[in-house]
């Protein structure tokens, strides 16, 4: 009876990492698709990183703790804006300064999403560093990866099982290369 206990207790203090891990690949998957069917990130993902990561970057300068580490975290958190003032600033008139703000999105998402992701959960679980062991920070890092990679082939590969009536009865544009639907 004891020994069913401690694993109920175990598994109970595992629940949060589940939850972490399943949270984070949720929020992932969809961006990393997008630039594997389309070959870009869609700017309604790359605002939402901004509303989010905005959102963090306040809380990360209010936040009742030493100033040292939130000003490296609260940086960070500022790619997404970044990004989008150089949009405001370049504009469509320079190829070299609309690729420069293209590289900044991608950084922005690439670097964005995940560290964005990472600085939530530490506000949602403060615990979370100092609770949870180094091997499921990593098993948590890799799962996220592992689906991100694979959404990305998935969406490079999106002809060989969705068709363009998929695409478009879901609201979405019909990415390159899909193939109709047969009659």
């Amino acid at each position: 009876m004891a020994e069913a206990s401690i694993v109920e207790d175990k598994r109970r203090r595992d629940v949060p990492a589940g939850v972490i891990m399943v949270g984070m690949a949720a929020a992932a998957w969809w961006p990393a698709f997008t630039l594997g069917a389309w070959g870009e990130i869609f700017f309604d993902d790359i605002l939402a990183l901004w509303a989010v990561s905005t959102a963090a970057f306040v809380f990360v300068l209010v936040e009742r703790k030493p100033v040292g580490g939130r000003l490296a975290r609260a940086f960070v958190l500022l790619l997404p804006t970044v990004w989008l003032v150089l949009n405001f600033v370049v504009g469509d008139t320079d190829n070299l300064a609309v690729a420069i703000v293209d590289l900044a999105a991608i950084g922005a998402v690439i670097i964005g999403i995940p560290f964005t992701l990472w600085v939530l959960v530490r506000i949602i679980w403060p615990d979370f560093a100092t609770e949870t062991r180094r091997r499921t920070k990593w098993l948590i890092a890799l799962v996220v990866l592992g689906v991100v990679i694979a959404s990305l082939v998935l969406g490079a590969n999106q002809s060989k099982f969705l068709t363009c009536e998929d695409f478009t009865i879901s609201g979405n544009s019909e990415p390159p290369g899909c193939v109709p639907a047969e009659d």
